[in-house]
């Protein structure tokens, strides 16, 4: 295999920086392993966001998210740390993390998580009649 899981993720600029706009990234096939059982568990990752000065790139995006498929996480922190992780990178003015965990045990779980740089107002939505 020529292609290895990194948890080496990158940016390129934003084309539109003074505008602010969403990017929605969905990814329906993450992995990672119940760190009590070791069993694999299942996702869709959403993000929802508003870049500043640079974007995620895709690929590297990509790869990074392989990396959880051999690690035990818990729902709650794997979000949270893909949330962390791609702020620190592209710090963006929004971010908006949404693990969807496919049933187990006859239990779904949701968990969602924010980023919101200082000082950045979402914008009003228009409201068409």
């Amino acid at each position: 295999m020529t292609t290895q899981p990194s948890k080496q993720l990158e940016t390129f600029d934003n084309a539109m920086p003074e505008r602010d706009y969403t990017i929605h990234i969905e990814t329906p096939e993450f992995t990672c392993l119940c760190p009590k059982t070791g069993q694999p568990d299942f996702a869709t990752i959403k993000i929802d966001y508003v870049p500043d000065l640079k974007c995620v790139e895709l690929k590297a995006y990509k790869l990074y998210l392989w990396t959880y498929r051999n690690e035990g996480a818990f729902h709650e922190k794997v979000t949270n740390q893909i949330l962390d992780d791609l702020v620190a990178i592209c710090d963006p003015r929004f971010m908006r993390i949404t693990g969807v965990f496919n049933v187990r045990g006859g239990v779904y779980t949701t968990v969602v998580a924010e980023h919101r740089k200082a000082g950045w107002v979402a914008p009003t939505p228009v409201q068409l009649p």
